[in-house]
């Protein structure tokens, strides 16, 4: 997780298969964050919870939001971009993890009040994700594919 207000910053994440990359930014005082989170809830995991709770959307996404807003960052400005979530290893079967953790980002927006207002999420692909501080732009790349704004 990375949190800034550096208006020279670009943050990257990649490898983004079935993990979740929540990027968010208040255009107002141009403070931009992103998450990369493996896993949905932490409840079945204490021990990896306890030692980085940041893989879990459960504890991650709170987080991030906190350190956005202790930046001046406010929530009825916050603009909520997805990425994520494809079906790389299990497809469709039980575990089915980059839907659960879509699920769980959507989850915890609604409940907070927060709408997401861009998503590239789901099929099979892995993503590299892109946030400019400076301009809220978020750029998703996957191999072989022109690279897209959300």
């Amino acid at each position: 997780m990375e949190v800034t207000r550096d208006p020279g910053a670009v943050i990257v994440t990649h490898g983004l298969g079935s993990c979740i990359g929540v990027a968010i930014y208040d255009p107002v005082v141009q403070v931009a964050g992103l998450l990369h989170y493996m896993l949905p809830e932490a409840k079945d995991h204490p021990e990896k919870a306890q030692a980085n709770p940041l893989i879990f959307g459960d504890l991650g996404i709170p987080r991030l939001f906190k350190a956005a807003y202790a930046l001046g960052a406010e929530k009825p400005r916050i603009v909520v971009k997805l990425a994520g979530g494809a079906s790389l290893i299990d497809g469709a079967g039980m575990f089915n993890v980059g839907k659960r953790n879509h699920l769980l980002a959507r989850k915890l927006m609604w409940k907070n009040g927060v709408s997401i207002h861009a998503e590239a999420v789901g099929g099979t692909v892995s993503r590299t994700v892109s946030l400019e501080v400076a301009t809220g732009r978020v750029q998703v790349a996957v191999p072989g594919e022109p690279t897209v704004e959300l």
